[in-house]
């Protein structure tokens, strides 16, 4: 008599491309590392905040005529292979990564600037590695707010993020060389 062996099922990883084809079943998802990983809706205060952070943002941007911002976790492909796509929650990419014109279909390159806002889930580690992700993808800097402790943290490529507090201005000279946002207008 022979005994059968189970044989695990063989875990398919997905591309960037075929996560795109996906049928949006109204989940909030992301890509990571071949996987579809559900994230959490979004609290009301979450989406404040990163309405703030659009406002501001896309305020200066239009002034100046540079580029476009986006929000509502808009896709990035940050890894490939296995492919890995965020969905960060407010970016900004400059007329010189997306020209001017009509919006060009599929994924966009990685853009200049991404902000994310901290929910009481994120741990800092996590938002660390994610903002370490981006820049490895190509994005100049990443900003990190955390309405909990009232602050703004700052990585870019190359250095240790910096933090800012609710009394200091943001300041992105690797990206705009005269934008000043005092921190407490994200948060309140």
């Amino acid at each position: 008599m022979t005994t059968a062996t189970a044989v695990p099922p063989i875990e398919v990883l997905l591309t960037a491309e075929q996560y795109a084809a996906t049928p949006d079943d109204g989940r909030l998802t992301e890509l990571v590392r071949g996987r579809i990983v559900e994230m959490p809706s979004p609290s009301s205060a979450h989406g404040y905040y990163c309405g703030n952070i659009g406002l501001s943002l896309g305020a200066y941007v239009k002034s100046k005529g540079v580029g476009r911002v986006v929000t509502n976790d808009s896709r990035v492909p940050t890894e490939r292979g296995p492919d890995t796509v965020r969905g960060p929650d407010v970016a900004y990419y400059s007329y010189e990564r997306i020209p001017r014109g009509p919006l060009p279909p599929g994924y966009w390159p990685a853009p200049e600037l991404v902000f994310e806002v901290r929910s009481p889930s994120n741990t800092w580690p996590a938002m660390s590695a994610k903002a370490t992700e981006y820049l490895n993808a190509g994005v100049k800097v990443v900003c990190v707010l955390d309405p909990e402790t009232a602050s703004i943290g700052v990585y870019t490529a190359g250095g240790f993020p910096r933090r800012l507090t609710i009394d200091e201005e943001l300041t992105l000279p690797e990206v705009f060389p005269d934008f000043r946002v005092p921190v407490r207008e994200f948060l309140g």
